[in-house]
C-alpha cells in the first residue's frame, strides 16, 4: 500500500467567505489556518501549500473574551535605540482591526518559507465588502 503525496501542481485551490462578526478571535483564527494549511482536505501533505484562500470580512467586529483588550498587548520594536512599543488590543481593534485578526491567524502557521507562502492566500477586510467576486467565494460557516 503506498502513502498518496500530492504535488504543488495537482492541488485545486478554491476560495471562502468567513464572516468575522461575534465570532471569538482566538477560535475564528485557528479554523482559518486550518484552512489555509489544507489540514481540512483529504490530501494534506505537510511539504506542499495544499490549501485554500480566505477572505475575512467583518474583522472590527471580532470578540474577544475576559480582559484581553485591555492586558494583552501587541510589541514591536522600530529598530532604534529604546525602540521598544506596544499597542494594546483595544486600541488595535480600533485603529487596525485587520491587522489584529492578521496577527492571530499567522502566529497559527509554520514560521518558514512554506508558513509566509500560506500566509499571502489570507485576506481580511473591515467591513461586508471586498473585491474578491470574481473568484467566486464560497460562505463557510466557523
Amino acid at each position: 500500500m503506498k502513502s498518496y503525496m500530492a504535488k504543488p501542481n495537482e492541488v485545486e485551490k478554491k476560495w471562502y467567505i468567513v464572516d468575522a462578526e461575534g465570532k471569538s478571535l482566538g477560535r475564528l483564527s485557528s479554523e482559518v489556518a486550518k484552512i489555509l494549511r489544507g489540514k481540512h482536505k483529504p490530501e494534506y501533505t505537510p511539504h506542499v501549500d495544499s490549501g485554500d484562500f480566505v477572505i475575512v470580512l467583518n474583522a472590527e467586529k471580532v470578540v474577544l473574551t475576559g480582559k484581553k483588550l485591555d492586558q494583552n498587548f501587541y510589541t514591536y520594536h522600530t529598530g532604534h535605540p529604546g525602540g521598544l512599543k506596544e499597542i494594546s488590543f483595544r486600541r488595535m481593534l480600533q485603529e487596525k482591526p485587520e491587522q489584529l485578526v492578521y496577527h492571530a491567524v499567522k502566529g497559527m502557521l509554520p514560521k518558514t518559507r512554506l508558513g509566509r507562502q500560506m500566509l499571502k492566500k489570507l485576506r481580511v477586510y473591515t467591513g461586508t465588502t471586498h473585491i474578491h467576486e470574481a473568484q467566486q467565494p464560497e460562505a463557510l460557516e466557523v
